[in-house]
């Protein structure tokens, strides 16, 4: 039976990318120019939606999870490549989370 234990460091990764992001959506819409972080907030709230089906498909051992962990790496990766395009803090943090995520996922 696959499940948490299995995919423990993949199930980690998109947790803390989730809240990443989310916090990151969060932080955008507080922004000056809340205008301008329009597409970021949006990628944020995308990516952390599919971080936490994956986490959850893992957690118990879907058959499904690789397929969604694909597309998760791949929503991932546009998260962190419109983060990495802002200066802010959380914008970068984010990124990095995203990146990290979208690794774990693409050793599935």
């Amino acid at each position: 039976m696959t499940g948490y234990h299995t995919y423990k460091n993949c199930i980690e990764a998109c947790l803390k990318c989730a809240a990443i992001c989310n916090h990151c959506a969060s932080s955008c819409a507080q922004e000056d120019d809340v205008k301008m972080m329009a597409k970021c907030i949006q990628l944020d709230m995308e990516c952390s939606a599919i971080c936490y089906a994956a986490a959850q498909l893992m957690s118990l051992g879907s058959d499904y999870a690789k397929h969604i962990c694909h597309h998760c790496a791949e929503i991932c990766e546009a998260c962190a490549d419109e983060c990495s395009k802002h200066e802010n803090e959380h914008c970068k943090e984010c990124a990095e989370a995203c990146r990290r995520c979208a690794a774990e996922c693409r050793k599935m």
